[in-house]
């Protein structure tokens, strides 16, 4: 008995489905989205450790008098900064506080496309907390705070602070993210999924 007019629509329809589903399997797909608690946790963290640094240094610290932690090796000294990173650029506290302020926007605005990856999340959570950090000296004090003094005698490192080792550390996995980008894990592969509509062909034609 011949089949129905309709039966055979439903199971052509059906068929185009199933097609349709198993041609998306095995594609990969982004992932849903960035970790906003690695992201924003770190940052904190980050901000955390540079403003109470700050703070004792300020309470504790003679600019005339560095306070010996490793020896001459490494430093305690109170130096204020109105430049940028590491001291460079120096006079331009106003500047780079508008800077700042772009970069944060910058950076979340990023992280909220970036692809779900816990690395990513981390270096951005690093660069995000630095940034806040020597924004607020910036904006509170007119200068940043920098503290740690290493070197050898004469030949000395710039004088830093938690804020700009975290950037720095960020930098650091930017570039190397940048030499690998399967480490910030893009996307992940999807398994393909059985096609319930096809027909696999008869041996005998």
């Amino acid at each position: 008995m011949p089949d129905s007019p309709d039966g055979g629509g439903d199971a052509l329809q059906d068929t185009a489905t199933a097609n349709a589903t198993s041609g998306a399997a095995g594609v990969r797909r982004p992932r849903s989205g960035p970790r906003w608690v690695v992201f924003l946790g770190l940052a904190g963290t980050v901000l955390a450790l540079d403003q109470l640094t700050k703070a004792w240094i300020l309470a504790n610290v003679d600019p005339a008098r560095p306070v010996a932690v490793v020896g001459d090796l490494v430093r305690l000294v109170l130096s204020r900064n109105t430049g940028a990173l590491f001291g460079l650029f120096r006079d331009n506290a106003t500047l780079f506080g508008l800077v700042s302020i772009v970069v944060i926007g910058a950076i979340a605005w990023y992280h909220a496309r970036a692809p779900r990856s816990a690395l990513l999340s981390t270096t951005l959570g690093l660069l995000l907390g630095g940034a806040i950090g020597n924004l607020i000296d910036r904006i509170r004090l007119g200068f940043v705070v920098d503290f740690v003094d290493a070197g050898i005698g004469d030949l000395r490192w710039y004088t830093f602070n938690v804020a700009d080792a975290a950037i720095s550390a960020a930098l650091l996995l930017l570039v190397l993210l940048a030499l690998r980008p399967s480490l910030a894990g893009e996307a992940e592969p999807v398994g393909r999924t059985p096609d319930p509509g096809r027909r696999e062909p008869h041996p005998g034609g």
